[in-house]
């Protein structure tokens, strides 16, 4: 399980409630992520700020203005209604009514009731505030959206019933609320494309020096990786190439070495054995081939140890049918003591013969100290894991480290270095991590000990 994964399924505590820690559990884990929130959380505040300010103030000060003006033409029809005779009233209704643009009509009789407080938009408030200074408090009045909001009834108390009046909204309010909102949004979603479209082409050099290293972990080659991008990404990629030519260079003069005194030791060793094979058998020349021969293993360990399989490159195989051709020449020797269950078509590019060899040998392992042995392939959700179990007497938890230490051999009876120098799982353990995985030690269920070797998919 990664370790995003594991972050996600922690359960929640009172200490994740310090702002910090709360931000951080629901903050994007890539780099994408957070420089887009970077770029868009200061645009969203401005934005909020600005449209404050401007719907709060100016865009109240600027209705407050207009419908000043409204407030005054009703006055002013008010004055008429309460002061002039009826017929001459009509007639200047008639005159407003063609001026001012205002559909105008009189409800003879009518009263209205007292108004009630309902929570109503900016606009409203400011043209209910606006009208109540011009006529007064004391006068009833209503105003209310009518015409699919694009014309407003303002109804007032006048001397002889309720006089009505239509008002175009634009003559009370502005018109440039719905451009500005289109303007903001519209801009912002402009900007939004461009940085979205900058970071990706800044974020794409990291990810792929993040896929040059995890190849590289993994013992493969990236022959086409070239430094590219910011500064700072081509330092760092430039670092990586600096770094993975000092390993390989390291790696490969620590072979060349071995090789070399391999070479030179096996030279007096061969003129030995010919000299051995001349000589009369007895039991002392017989313990000095065994000498020699016990030599010669401990060189291949040697040099296998050094090389560890680097040469070799990595390709795509079936993890099934290459565990399922170990497990038969190592079970070969030993009919009916192993027991072999791997599915095919798990493709993985791997190192074939490393990893062979370090299949067969944890086997070998199995079936000198066991008397029967299991080879198992298991589907994780990242990796898949080749385990072999047997039923010896297996390793204590507290000896697993040690077993892994290069030339050191276990005292006890179950002794997976018996017969070598103290390399067999070291070389097993290297060859599992130069795939990017690692070999485990654990509890067998047969009794044993079980070897998990686990490999990235």
């Amino acid at each position: 399980m990664s370790s995003s994964q594991t972050a996600s399924a922690r359960p929640f505590t009172w200490s994740d409630l310090r702002p910090g820690r709360f931000m951080k559990r629901f903050m994007p884990r890539g780099l994408f992520g957070r420089s887009l929130i970077i770029i868009v959380a200061p645009m969203v505040l401005l934005q909020g700020v600005v449209s404050y300010v401007f719907f709060e103030r100016d865009l109240d000060t600027a209705t407050r203005r207009m419908a000043s003006d409204v407030a005054a033409d009703i006055a002013l029809l008010i004055a008429q209604e309460d002061t002039f005779p009826s017929p001459m009233r009509e007639k200047l209704r008639s005159v407003s009514a063609r001026q001012l643009r205002y559909d105008i009509d009189l409800e003879r009789g009518a009263r209205l009731a007292p108004p009630v407080k309902e929570r109503r938009s900016t606009i409203d408030r400011a043209l209910d505030e606006v009208i109540a200074q011009q006529i007064g408090e004391q006068r009833h009045f209503t105003t209310a959206s009518v015409a699919g909001k694009r014309r407003i009834l303002i109804s007032v108390d006048v001397h002889d019933g309720v006089l009505h009046v239509v008002v175009p909204r634009d003559r009370v309010t502005v018109s440039s609320p719905d451009i500005f909102i289109v303007w903001m949004v519209g801009s912002s979603l402009i900007l939004l494309a461009v940085a979205i479209l900058f970071l990706r082409n800044q974020v794409r050099p990291i990810e792929r020096l993040a896929r040059a290293a995890e190849a590289f972990g993994k013992g493969r080659a990236v022959p086409d990786f070239k430094p590219y991008g910011a500064t700072e990404v081509r330092r760092a990629a430039q670092a990586f190439l600096t770094m993975r030519e000092r390993i390989e260079r390291h790696v490969q003069q620590r072979t060349e070495m071995l090789a070399g005194v391999s070479h030179d030791l096996k030279t007096p060793l061969t003129r030995i054995r010919l000299q051995l094979a001349m000589m009369r058998e007895d039991a002392e020349t017989g313990a000095l081939r065994q000498d020699v021969a016990e030599m010669e293993r401990m060189l291949d360990d040697y040099l296998a140890f050094a090389r560890g399989e680097g040469g070799e490159r990595s390709q795509l195989a079936d993890l099934g049918h290459l565990v399922l051709d170990a497990a038969q020449a190592a079970g070969r020797a030993r009919p009916g003591r192993l027991k072999v269950d791997t599915p095919q078509g798990v493709m993985l590019a791997v190192k074939a013969n490393a990893l062979r060899r370090c299949v067969t040998n944890l086997i070998d392992n199995a079936l000198k100290h066991g008397s029967s042995a299991a080879v198992t392939i298991a589907l994780e959700q990242r990796f898949a894991e080749i385990r072999v179990d047997d039923d010896g007497p297996g390793i204590a938890p507290e000896q697993r480290d040690d077993a892994f230490r290069p030339f050191h051999r276990l005292d006890e009876g179950r002794n997976l270095q018996a017969g070598g120098v103290g390399l067999g799982l070291t070389i097993a353990r290297d060859i599992a991590r130069a795939h990017g995985g690692d070999l485990l030690l654990s509890e067998s269920p047969l009794g044993g000990l079980r070897a998990t070797i686990r490999l990235p998919m």
